[in-house]
């Protein structure tokens, strides 16, 4: 006989509200989620919120901020490989681990980037951080400036693959874009920016 009633309030509840806040904060953004459309999302009671992330804060912050991947083996996997490959690489290994997780992460990042000082702050910082490192790496000139000019690609790439949705990226194989793609990052990572 299947149980009636609220969910108990274990990992599982946790869980939902993780995925659930995934959700409604990609649909919705960080301001227009609400905490009731999470736990209603989740089947769960919206105390629980309070319960196990403290505020809708929290819940965002274990949700979205949490990258999908860990940087640190991510620089490793992209290393591994010649120099002149390295967009190939990036490109590659920014769409694989992003539609692994479903897009879902991404946009909800980008669209509570606007509205959401932490969130930009994020972002912006693993790109920073992510870039020095690999452009550092490599040699290159005027590092500050490659590095905004490889973010404002991916997060670009990324915008219109899972948030705007525009077509035929949005449902495109990853190696033709790669092909297509590639070369422009490797030209911010190591060409004449000139």
């Amino acid at each position: 006989m299947r149980r009636r009633g609220r969910r108990p309030g274990g990992q599982d509840t946790r869980t939902a509200l993780i995925e659930a806040a995934r959700a409604v904060f990609g649909e919705s953004g960080f301001d227009g989620a609400t905490v009731r459309a999470i736990a209603t999302r989740a089947g769960v009671d919206a105390a629980m919120v309070n319960h196990w992330f403290g505020s809708k804060e929290g819940l965002f912050a274990q949700a979205i901020l949490k990258l999908p991947f860990d940087p640190h083996e991510l620089l490793v996997v992209l290393r591994d490989g010649p120099d002149d490959e390295f967009g190939q690489r990036i490109v590659r290994t920014f769409l694989t681990r992003w539609d692994g997780a479903g897009g879902e992460v991404f946009q909800a990042l980008v669209r509570s980037v606007a509205g959401h000082e932490q969130a930009a702050a994020v972002l912006r910082g693993f790109f920073q951080n992510f870039f020095t490192k690999v452009i550092g790496g490599l040699g290159s000139d005027r590092v500050e400036l490659r590095t905004t000019l490889c973010a404002s690609q991916l997060v670009g790439m990324g915008l219109v693959r899972y948030v705007a949705k525009f077509e035929p990226m949005a449902s495109s194989e990853i190696e033709p874009l790669v092909t297509a793609i590639a070369p422009t990052v490797q030209r911010y990572l190591t060409g004449d920016i000139d």
